[in-house]
């Protein structure tokens, strides 16, 4: 159970360390640096799938987390272990990069209906300003005399 943890928790550090350097502003300088997605080193920071290849390729030995464990014995064994570990760990990861997508959709279509009103009320307003001020009786130039007693 708790190495089915590991896998999922290893996944989802890869998910968001994949997701931050390609999506987020931080690491913006550095995609335009390496060329965006127009060169090949470029796109290995500007794609996520691409990029949580290699940062579970760096976490997988770093924490020990191998689920695949292959029959062949000696080194080959060892680095055909880490590579499908790897990569089981990035098809993982990119599940997990799915259901944020949808979470992360849904809050920007909170955000972008939060903004309609915002937009529409604010629209009233000033269309009520200037029906008020249409409809405003003019003000007599001059003081009416005061009502007799």
């Amino acid at each position: 159970m708790t190495d089915l943890f590991q896998l999922f928790a290893v996944s989802a550090v890869v998910m968001g360390i994949a997701q931050t350097l390609t999506r987020e502003r931080i690491f913006a300088s550095l995609r335009e640096r390496l060329g965006g997605k127009e060169t090949w080193c470029g796109y290995l920071v500007s794609c996520p799938y691409c990029a949580s290849h290699y940062v579970a390729f760096v976490l997988v030995p770093l924490t020990g987390t191998y689920p695949i464990h292959v029959v062949v014995g000696g080194w080959v064994g060892t680095v055909l272990s880490w590579f499908l570990s790897s990569i089981l760990v990035t098809v993982i990861a990119a599940f997990f990069r799915v259901l944020f997508w949808f979470v992360d959709e849904a809050q920007g279509l909170v955000r972008r209906r939060q903004r309609t009103e915002e937009e529409e009320i604010a629209t009233k307003r000033v269309v009520r300003k200037k029906v008020e001020q249409e409809l405003a009786p003019e003000e007599p130039e001059e003081p009416l005399p005061p009502a007799p007693h």
